[in-house]
Parts: C-alpha cells; structure tokens; sequence
C-alpha cells in the first residue's frame, strides 16, 4: 500500500474519531442503529456500480468505507475487536479460502473456486447445515442463492456458464434476459393468485432447507 493511500486511510480514521466524539447523532449510535444505514450504502454503491458511475463509485465506497471504520471503532470502544481486528481477520478467511492460489490445488475455472469457496466454508469452518449463518432477512432471492450454493455449489457454480465470470457481454446479456423475464412471469403469476412473491419464495426455500 503507497504512502498516500495509508495517509487518506488514516485521515479518515481520524475525522471518524473526531465525529464520534464530537457529534450528537454519531455519539448516540451504535451497532444496531447504524447497521441499516450500512445496508443502505451497500445498496447505493451496488446501483453506481451497476450504472457504470466511475464518479459515484468513488463516492458510494467511501461513504461504506465509512461505515467500516465506525463500525470498527464501536468494537474498539467495547475491548472486542478493532479495524486491525477486522482486515487480519479478512486476510486469514481469504487466504484460507484460496488454496490454488496460496497452496498447491490447482484449479482453472470460476465455477471450480466458487464450488471450493463454499467446500471450506462447510469443511473448515463448520457450516455443515446449508442454511447456517444465512441471515433471515436477506431478500428473498439472494436467500434462495446463497442457501442453492451451499446445498449445491456445483449446481450453482457449474462449469460453462452463458452469463458467468467472463463470459461474453452478449451472453450475460441474454442469459440476464431470460432470467428477468421468467422471474417477471412468476410475479405476475403471483399477482394473479393473490400471492406476495417475496414471501411465496421465502416459504419454498425453507421448505427445501
């Protein structure tokens, strides 16, 4: 990491202690009433990201930078953990999770990491039941995907995927084409039967789990 990168780093670490000192709203905060706020930038960031927005980007990963220090700096404050904490912590999961490239496995497609991402996940660190640690109030959909990878990562990863990692724009573009428009079909199916989509799905995932 260069010198002005540690020190942009570090002067933003320095203005989130000042403000949590300083400020009203920020002393009043903690864990759970900044957490929403923390989803709200990851949603931001996601449709900048989404739209192409090199300038909103910029703008959306440090606003969830931000929250990553504060969040951070609660743990501090409570002797439980720490922005070093916190990377060291990150570093180990992903070097763990990464034997092809920190160890000797060999692997040559995205969807044979994606399957051994979720093997270790299982192995490792004690996730034998798919549906562990799954948030309940994710989304429905993203539910449904994280909890199908978990009981079938080769299912969900595959090999040659139409509109995987790297596939050709075209092919991600039709491939995103026929998802929408079946997963359009299913909610207009939903309105015809009086069902919330939302919840229909949440009751075939657990069902399945």
């Amino acid at each position: 990491m260069d010198r002005p990168t540690v020190e942009a780093l570090e002067h933003l670490d320095a203005v989130t202690r000042h403000l949590r000192r300083e400020c009203p709203w920020d002393r009043e905060q903690d864990a759970r009433s900044i957490v929403p706020h923390t989803v709200e930038e990851a949603y931001e960031l996601a449709d900048a990201a989404g739209r192409g927005d090199t300038g909103a980007m910029v703008d959306e990963l440090g606003d969830v930078l931000f929250q990553v220090l504060f969040l951070s700096l609660l743990l501090e404050e409570r002797g439980e953990g720490s922005l070093a904490a916190v990377a060291e912590s990150c570093a180990a999961k992903l070097i763990r999770r990464h034997p092809h490239v920190y160890g000797d496995r060999e692997l040559e497609t995205a969807g044979e990491v994606l399957a051994q991402w979720e093997d270790i996940k299982r192995e490792v660190e004690g996730e034998g039941e798919p549906h562990r640690e799954l948030p309940e109030n994710l989304p429905a959909l993203l539910y449904a995907r994280k909890l199908l990878r978990r009981v079938d990562p080769e299912g969900s990863a595959g090999t040659e995927k139409p509109g995987g990692p790297g596939a050709d724009p075209e092919q991600r573009e039709e491939a995103e084409r026929q998802v929408g428009e079946a997963l359009l079909e299913a909610v207009v199916l939903s309105r015809r039967l009086g069902v919330d989509p939302e919840l229909a799905l949440r009751a075939a995932v657990e069902r399945l789990r």
